[in-house]
């Protein structure tokens, strides 16, 4: 159910309990261990472990306290190393300025090195970062258009530096210490971003939690930390597990891909995932690499697409729902037969429905859809995006026509439902108040803010 992403095994105070240590593992429901290396010596350690237990993985790397006698021949020991089956990723690596066991310059270039190496390899990154939150930043955020994947264990950055690392698609994890009277900042970090890229770890032997602080840490008390994320997220324990075990999959490759989800519940809504297929090609959408969402699996072949009767069965009484949302990773007005099929049965059985669309759905389907909204569709969710066609064409990758198009999408569908709501992504160079103004005043339509994970 669970992955402790951040494990270091290879510590003397294992030596002597390391197979009871992993029993209780098995016991308190870690499916995976990962045990990242801190220097040469400790990689060749920890893949033995990997090689002797199944279920363990290892990332090797030399963390930045091992640093200062940094040379780039170690890189070619690191790619051999890495190239075992049971590597994972890069890691651990970073910067520290905390202490002063490693010049900055030092620890700035080993960092560097060994991004490019994960690069080179196709692997994530599992990055130490204490007391170096600028240049952190810095160096990550030049790697922005790289594919680069990165791990920020045992965070202790700003809020805002957690969303801009979500925004390059990385993921944030916590250890023990989140149980911690003192540590309501990462109680609110931990509340304020999403789930979708949040990963589990104790760092053992370090920061175990409460109530065994000041004890060695283990992967079996990654219980403690799960109680506590569940708590601050709303959301019971295996439903963390699912999603974070998800996660770490889409991160390091561990474990399997979990079925096609044809529906999906957030909150109290249902999802019809009705295709992955869509005319646009947004820059911020992921849904040709990285399908899933919440521990579900949206990824779908046109093959694959069910019929009506598939989705209807899941969805049963429409009424145990606050709405019946139709909405995958596609544009849902590709199948737009479908959706009424679906819709006929959920009006006719006291459901209320939405559709979420980039509202091109009457040139997919060369003739005018909305009409045939009325009575099936409650509520129309339609992607603005930007208030200028050109940026908008650039921002979806599709002939600036699809931008008016959208538009005029909008006005005529607030006369056939019973509301209309226009989004935009916050991304920096989207006017977001000239949107509002536009989306309330011209189109009559409500405004929403679409974060940017």
């Amino acid at each position: 159910m669970f992955v402790d992403t951040h494990a270091h095994l290879f510590y003397e105070n294992f030596k002597n309990d390391l197979d009871e240590v992993l029993n209780r593992a098995k016991e308190n429901l870690i499916d995976y261990i990962i045990v990242p290396a801190t220097d040469l010596e400790t990689a060749k350690t920890s893949l033995s472990l990997s090689e002797k237990y199944d279920f363990v993985y290892t990332a090797v790397g030399v963390h930045p306290h091992e640093t200062k006698d940094w040379n780039r021949k170690f890189l070619i020991e690191l790619k051999n190393l890495a190239n075992h089956e049971k590597v994972v990723a890069i890691g651990e690596i970073g910067l520290d300025y905390y202490y002063d066991f490693s010049p900055k310059e030092k620890q700035i270039q080993a960092f560097k090195d060994q991004i490019e190496l994960a690069l080179e390899l196709g692997k994530p990154i599992i990055v130490h970062n204490r007391d170096s939150d600028e240049d952190m930043m810095e160096i990550i955020s030049s790697y922005c258009s790289t594919g680069l994947k990165a791990q920020f264990h045992c965070f202790n950055a700003s809020l805002s530096d957690a969303i801009e690392y979500i925004k390059m698609s990385h993921f944030i994890s916590f250890t023990g210490n989140i149980t911690y009277k003192k540590s309501t900042d990462l109680r609110e970090i931990a509340k304020a971003i999403d789930i979708n890229h949040l990963l589990l770890e104790t760092d053992s032997p370090f920061m175990s939690p409460m109530p065994y602080r000041g004890k060695r840490n283990e992967p079996a008390s990654l219980q403690n930390t799960v109680k506590q994320i569940s708590e601050i997220k709303n959301l019971s324990s295996e439903e963390i597990g699912k999603i974070t075990s998800l996660n770490a999959f889409r991160m390091f490759g561990i474990g399997k891909v979990p079925k096609t989800s044809f529906t999906y519940l957030l909150g109290n809504s249902l999802y019809v995932n009705v295709t992955n297929r869509c005319n646009a090609d947004c820059v911020f959408c992921r849904r040709k690499t990285d399908p899933f969402i919440s521990g579900y699996n949206l990824g779908m072949k046109k093959s694959e697409e069910p019929n009506a009767e598939v989705y209807i069965s899941e969805i049963g009484d429409p009424k145990k729902y606050d709405e019946i949302v139709f909405c995958g990773f596609g544009e849902p007005t590709i199948r737009w037969d479908v959706v009424k099929e679906i819709s006929k049965f959920v009006k006719a059985n006291g459901g209320k429905t939405r559709l979420n669309t980039n509202g091109h759905g009457n040139l997919i389907n060369n003739r005018d859809i909305i009409p045939e909204m009325k009575g099936l569709i409650d509520t129309v969710s339609i992607s603005l995006n930007s208030t200028d066609a050109k940026q908008y064409s650039k921002l979806m990758q599709v002939d600036e026509k699809y931008f008016y198009e959208m538009i005029n999408f909008a006005k005529s569908a607030v006369n056939y439902t019973h509301k209309v709501v226009l989004t935009v992504v916050d991304l920096k160079e989207v006017e977001i108040q000239k949107a509002k103004k536009i989306i309330e005043e011209e189109i009559k339509a409500e405004f929403r803010l679409r974060h940017y994970f």
